[in-house]
């Protein structure tokens, strides 16, 4: 069940990055991306026993069990290492957007020939060659890891291609111990590793996709109040278009309006001197402009100079920590005493 679902998993991974290239310009790297998952996607298929089962039963006489689904493993797992090295080439400073195309076609023709080697000569040499390529993904990765969406990515797909790395070596080991294909109708204790090594990669390829998606719902969760709140005041700060299909969207243009619309309610762009500068503490700033947006008929003052982000937050970060002092202030309200007993 566990290598039926990683499959799937990962045939999903294709779909997502299919449908980015066909959104977007379908560059160099965007393709190989491409390749490489559904490479990933045909090796995590044939690791199905039942599939691997009913491929070796068309091998042809003379074979030894197992070679046609550990040749076809093999063959997907090369090919995921030649389209992965064409991205991380690319992320090299001596590789520029005009040699390219060149050098990607030199790669896929290097594993092309890897390929056809392996099939026709020793599966052994084809583990071996894979043990250099994954160490040279896994520096790359290394190399431009950060604490962003793309590095975060970039971390777990690295991860992966080091267990595959590290699974080939070992491969490569038992072959020159002797021992040959695996039938994959077998039980192996390495089914594990290379399904986790699928769903790191597979996941790792969609990360952006996954992350900014999961950061644009919670977004939508934690201002729909202040959102609410807003627009049954300023109804004019939605645009009379087309509603936003997607959910990155539908968070941006929520940000946006609940913008708009405090802006509106600050006297577009009036400074009040009884409102004072705003503090450098973003909480408290915040909180006082929750306290404000709430109830704006009240003690507290606040003009557009509290309502602008502070320096070094971005409009969404800025908006959501409003959202929250807004929704905690609803609490306070609905329990008397509460902020008192805190």
């Amino acid at each position: 069940m566990i290598v039926w679902l990683t499959a799937l998993l990962v045939w999903m991974a294709v779909g997502a990055r299919i449908g980015r290239v066909l959104v977007r310009p379908a560059t160099t790297s965007r393709v190989a991306i491409v390749v490489a998952v559904s490479s990933v996607g045909a090796a995590a298929t044939v690791a199905v026993p039942e599939i691997a089962l009913a491929l070796d039963n068309l091998r042809p006489s003379g074979l030894p069990p197992g070679s046609l689904s550990d040749g076809t493993h093999l063959a997907a797992w090369i090919s995921f290492a030649t389209a992965t090295s064409v991205v991380a080439a690319a992320a090299w400073p001596v590789v520029s957007r005009r040699n390219l195309r060149q050098i990607a076609l030199l790669i896929y023709g290097i594993g092309a020939l890897a390929i056809l080697a392996s099939l026709l000569w020793s599966f052994t040499a084809g583990w071996m060659v894979l043990v250099p390529t994954c160490a040279f993904i896994v520096l790359t990765g290394v190399r431009n890891l950060d604490w962003t969406t793309l590095g975060r990515g970039i971390a777990i797909y690295a991860t992966g291609a080091a267990v595959v790395g590290a699974q080939a070596a070992l491969r490569a080991w038992r072959g020159w111990n002797g021992e040959g294909a695996t039938e994959y109708g077998a039980p192996q204790w390495a089914w594990p590793l290379w399904s986790a090594a699928s769903a790191l990669i597979a996941l790792g390829a969609v990360w952006v996709v996954v992350e900014l998606w999961a950061r644009a719902r919670r977004t939508l969760r934690e201002t729909r109040t202040l959102h609410r709140t807003m627009l049954e005041r300023f109804p004019e700060v939605i645009a009379h278009e087309q509603p936003s299909s997607s959910t990155q969207l539908r968070a941006s243009d929520q940000i946006a309006q609940i913008m708009d619309a405090l802006y509106l309610q600050s006297g577009s762009g009036v400074e009040l001197i009884a409102a004072g500068p705003p503090p450098a503490d973003v909480g408290e700033r915040a909180e006082r402009v929750a306290r404000w947006a709430r109830n704006p008929l009240g003690e507290t003052v606040v003009d557009a100079r509290w309502i602008a982000p502070p320096e070094g937050i971005s409009p969404r970060g800025w908006v959501r920590a409003i959202a929250r002092a807004f929704d905690e202030s609803d609490e306070e309200l609905l329990v008397p005493g509460a902020a008192r007993r805190s």
